[in-house]
């Protein structure tokens, strides 16, 4: 047992002070205490951390392999650019990676994320094969890189195989650039089960699947991955996670196949409950956003990739109103950095309203603690994991804010979240714990050296 003592954190039922958490050997919490005297020294397992203690957040949609092209594809091109021109620019890229260069840049991405307050990320994984298409004599590799790359980390995760069959919406074929993510069923239930067996041990992992898109899959498909799921993972609703209405043109596309809308098909198709997480969504028709809010599934918003993109913005007002349930994630991670998604959540709704403090959830509420908790628990059920609260049960995953920084002088309870979100500037986050363990300290990951040695030899073996 460990115990970590905070002079400030939020816990459930609110903000308290003096708080110890007690952690067992599996890293879950069993127990909190507010009002507390930190009792023993280090080596009697009592740890003080002079800051104010927030329930780490879950990422819960990232693709490791586009952080490597953050950036690279910001040149316009010669007619008017979209989500479906970077898309060719993106295929280029993967064309060239492999199963090394994968894993050194998730290590080091999973590393950012960790510095900025997330304690776990959901990967959703579709780059499977070789170049050609042609299957790894492992066929789990990739998927495996990517989770050596979150123990290398230190950060909680829960792998997405992503199963990826056609090219379009009908049954079309998959294109060149696409070669690398397909699998039928039976290729695709392999690799699930070889990653089921990697994770079995592993406290801070969880398996979920991931059908790419209405695109990539047909509802029998996600019917045969949701069943290779339930047979590896029984009983547990382990987490399924599916892009849907993310372009305009996707929602043309689908109404001109099927006659319905993305998510109108979707929630004819398929069991949508609370295992389910609907990336992106960003065009719902009023129908449609009341039915994904009384679904219980999570709309998983990557607020910073949409905006590059030029996706759209999700309808947060008219969802959350509805009861909604979501999180967030950095996607193609042009950043990383949850208070810039949350800002731009309620900046985007901000703009399009014309009003402020949109999603505070009423009056007299803290903007920045409403959207913290809210992406929190999102995050946890997207996750499918026990964490996004500082509570006896739950994973200590806890991220900690320096009380010295300037733009916390002086800010005490909520002020300090909406300080925390809303300002810009130089990150306060000083230190994080996943599952007890500590894994970024004085705002720097622990193997910071190592992890961005590695990413440089491979950033610079891609250029050659």
């Amino acid at each position: 047992m460990i115990n970590l003592f905070f002079d400030q954190a939020l816990l459930p039922a609110g903000w308290a002070r003096d708080v110890t958490v007690s952690v067992g050997a599996d890293g879950a919490i069993a127990h909190v205490e507010t009002g507390s005297t930190p009792v023993g020294d280090p080596g009697e397992g009592m740890r003080r951390c002079h800051g104010i203690a927030l329930p780490g957040l879950g990422n819960l949609h990232s693709h490791a392999h586009q952080r490597a092209l953050a950036g690279l594809a910001e040149r316009s091109g010669p007619g008017r650019d979209s989500f479906w021109t970077w898309r060719e620019a993106m295929y280029r890229f993967v064309a060239r990676l492999d199963p090394e260069g994968l894993e050194a840049i998730a290590a080091a991405l999973y590393a950012d994320m960790l510095e900025a307050g997330y304690t776990a990320v959901a990967e959703f994984h579709y780059l499977h094969h070789g170049p050609d298409g042609t299957p790894y004599e492992d066929r789990a590799e990739m998927a495996r890189r990517c989770h050596a790359a979150a123990r290398t980390a230190g950060i909680g995760m829960t792998l997405l195989p992503v199963l990826y069959r056609h090219g379009d919406f009908g049954g079309a074929a998959p294109g060149e650039g696409q070669r690398r993510f397909v699998n039928d069923a039976e290729g695709f239930a392999a690799i699930l089960e070889a990653v089921a067996r990697d994770l079995a041990d592993d406290p801070d992992a969880a398996l979920g699947i991931a059908p790419h898109s209405l695109r990539a899959v047909d509802a029998d498909l996600i019917e045969a991955g949701r069943a290779a799921l339930d047979r590896l993972r029984p009983g547990e609703g382990a987490p399924i996670h599916i892009h849907v209405a993310e372009q305009r043109r996707e929602v043309d596309a689908c109404v001109a196949w099927s006659g319905r809308r993305p998510v109108e098909w979707l929630m004819e198709h398929a069991p949508v409950d609370a295992r389910w997480c609907l990336i992106h969504a960003t065009h719902l028709s009023e129908a449609e956003t009341l039915g994904l809010a009384k679904s219980g599934a999570v709309a998983g918003l990557c607020p910073t990739t949409e905006a590059n993109l030029g996706d759209g913005l999700f309808p947060a007002e008219a969802y959350t109103g509805a009861g909604g349930r979501w999180g967030v994630g950095s996607d193609s991670h042009v950043s990383i950095d949850p208070r810039e998604e949350l800002r731009w959540l309620e900046y985007g709704r901000r703009l399009a309203g014309h009003a402020r403090t949109v999603l505070a959830g009423g009056p007299d509420r803290s903007t920045g603690r409403t959207l913290w908790e809210a992406a929190c628990a999102g995050g946890a059920q997207a996750c499918g994991r026990p964490i996004g609260a500082i509570a006896p049960g739950r994973r200590a995953d806890i991220v900690v804010l320096d009380p010295e920084a300037s733009l916390l002088a002086g800010r005490d309870g909520d002020a300090i979240l909406d300080t925390f979100v809303f300002v810009g500037g130089p990150s306060p986050v000083r230190e994080v714990f996943v599952g007890g363990r500590g894994v970024v300290e004085s705002g720097r990951h622990r193997d910071r050296a190592a992890i961005d040695a590695a990413l440089r030899r491979t950033l610079e073996r891609l250029a050659a």
